[in-house]
């Protein structure tokens, strides 16, 4: 794995850890079981993101780029 690679995972990585916080800050605002489920099982965060994305959208937004980082390291 060349240096521009590991960059790009590694912003990729940082990238989803973003966008998770950003939609517990947004469930714990909803609500306190969506924000307690987003903690303890974050594909439900993301679940919760899809159905709200009035709210969500932006930090879906981040996830995306960070697929997309990802999957321009691979």
């Amino acid at each position: 794995m060349d240096a521009s690679s590991a960059a790009m995972m590694t912003f990729g990585v940082a990238s989803l850890l973003i966008s998770w916080v950003l939609l517990l800050i947004v469930a714990w605002k909803e609500d306190y079981a969506w924000g307690l489920c987003a903690v303890l099982l974050p594909p439900f965060a993301y679940l919760y993101g899809l159905f709200r994305l009035d709210k969500a959208g932006q930090a879906l937004l981040v996830a995306l780029v960070g697929w997309i980082l990802i999957g321009l390291a691979a």
